[in-house]
């Protein structure tokens, strides 16, 4: 079966779920339904009527290159809240958005900026670095097979070396990840690279899983970092934002980046979360 047919099969299924579940308008509800607890950041009906559909997206794997840096995704990632009729119009409830999952960044400190004395004043272990994926707006372009991703990077270690305000990308020129199952078409030096088309099932809970997919995007740009500091001896600023440029290879032109996201969602109507 191809990703178009199979597309449109999924589009009534959502739509016959939704009609079904419509029948009956939702009571207030504060906490979610047996069985659909996985869908807490997906806002009450109360909180946003006009989004319907209850998406949550479970990232578990792959990695962001960015420059001359890669960070693996060893930990899940999750995109939970919810979107209108057209799978737009993303919106999240308290407990919803992006999670702030820190991923630890290999090389640490000194391979992010090159600077080697900074052992003698922190230690290896105060130099642990970890990299934290966060929206600057909300995703769009909701498909089976694609979604578009605003991102910026906040880099953090246990001592605040680098301050608390160092990010790559920002809310004003963020990262933005088109990310796709099908095959890239980036500028040179990069070559295509193609994702992977999930599985499609429902469960006895009218729950859509769309799981073993895997998203990869090669064709964006990223920006230099922002708001590194280090303050030597507590009161001594020092930008490091050049030194993370220089030793990163940033800014990156679109070409020269990766994004490869291994994925499971699940989708499901409003009013199943909150009968």
């Amino acid at each position: 079966m191809t990703q178009s047919k199979t597309a449109r099969l999924l589009g009534a299924a959502i739509t016959a779920l939704l009609a079904v579940a419509l029948l009956a308008p939702a009571a207030p509800a504060a906490e979610t339904a047996p069985g659909y607890e996985q869908f807490n950041g997906c806002p009450t009906p109360e909180e946003s009527p006009e989004t319907p559909v209850c998406i949550r997206s479970d990232v578990t794997g792959g990695h962001l290159q960015m420059g001359s840096k890669n960070v693996p995704i060893e930990n899940p990632l999750v995109l939970s809240g919810a979107v209108d009729l057209e799978f737009e119009g993303f919106t999240a409830g308290p407990e919803g958005g992006l999670s702030k999952t820190p991923q630890k960044v290999p090389g640490g400190v000194l391979g992010l900026t090159g600077l080697t004395w900074l052992l003698e004043f922190f230690g290896s272990e105060a130099l642990t670095l970890y990299a934290t994926t966060e929206l600057t707006g909300p995703p769009s372009g909701f498909t089976i097979s694609t979604v578009t991703l605003p991102i910026k990077v906040h880099l953090t270690t246990p001592s605040g070396v680098l301050g608390n305000n160092c990010y790559i990308g920002t809310d004003s020129n963020p990262i933005v990840l088109h990310n796709t199952t099908g095959t890239t078409n980036p500028p040179p030096p990069n070559e295509p690279i193609s994702g992977k088309f999930p599985k499609i099932s429902e469960d006895e809970l009218g729950i859509l899983h769309i799981n073993e997919g895997i998203y990869v995007d090669n064709s964006f740009a990223v920006p230099g970092a922002s708001g590194c500091v280090l303050k030597l001896f507590g009161f001594i600023p020092i930008s490091l934002n050049g030194f993370v440029d220089e030793q990163a290879g940033l800014p990156s032109p679109a070409g020269t980046n990766e994004a490869v996201q291994d994925f499971n969602i699940q989708i499901v109507p409003q009013t199943f979360v909150y009968p």
